[in-house]
Order: structure tokens, then sequence, then C-alpha cells
């Protein structure tokens, strides 16, 4: 079983408490271990502003604003030897964030599974 560091608790400040109970139980299901990066939780309009003219989000945190904005998302990477965000490790720690999801019931949408705009470090509540 892992747990979340301190840096990723304090880098979920802010966010929605089904986000951390969906997280913590993600973090006992998983096989890979997971962070959150900076700005992997509750975002300012200036923070999120700054990602989009990066390319690393369609919002702008204006006129589209971010789920981040709300506290209701949060991003993640794969720990393996380090931070990573490869495709395959991303790929089984969603699957255990979606299972912790729904085992406490809470509808849980993964950036993983959008056409257009693929974001795999990116989860959102969906109310």
């Amino acid at each position: 079983m892992y747990k979340l560091s301190q840096t990723s608790i304090d880098r979920l400040q802010g966010v929605d408490d089904r986000i951390i109970k969906i997280i913590r139980l993600a973090l006992e299901i998983t096989k890979i271990d997971f962070g959150i990066p900076e700005h992997g939780g509750l975002r300012t309009e200036q923070e999120q502003k700054a990602l989009c003219d990066r390319g690393l989000s369609e919002c702008d945190g204006y006129i589209n604003k971010s789920y981040h904005q709300t506290g209701k998302a949060f991003d993640m990477f794969a720990y393996v030897d380090g931070a990573t965000w490869d495709r395959g490790y991303m790929t089984q720690v969603a699957a255990a964030i979606l299972q912790a999801a729904s085992m406490l019931g809470y509808k849980l949408e993964w950036g993983g599974h959008w056409k257009n705009f693929v974001d795999l470090p990116h989860f959102q509540l969906k109310d």
C-alpha cells in the first residue's frame, strides 16, 4: 500500500473531499505508486491561463473555466523510479483511480478517455 507524500497532500489543498477519498482508496488498490504534480489540484485563474498558454489545457481560466478552479479535478503522475507520464503506467494508475471512485459511488471522468484532447493525468468529478 502506498501513501501520499506531504508534497502531494499540500498540492491537494482545497480540492473536494471526495477526491481525497478516491485517491486514498486508489493508493490501496494500485500496484503503481502515484503523486500529484505542481498545479495538480485547485488552481487560480492565472495558473489555469498559464497552463493553457503552454498548451497543457484547453481551458483558459477565464471564459472557459477548468474543473480545477472549482476544486473538482486533480492531475496525477505515476511514480516509477521517479515521476513519469508513461502511457502504460498512467493507464494502470488510472484503472485503480476509476475503480476506487466506482467503489465509493462517485462519478469520475478520466481525461485519458477524451477523443480530441487526451489528458492522461486528469480526472474530474461529474456531479
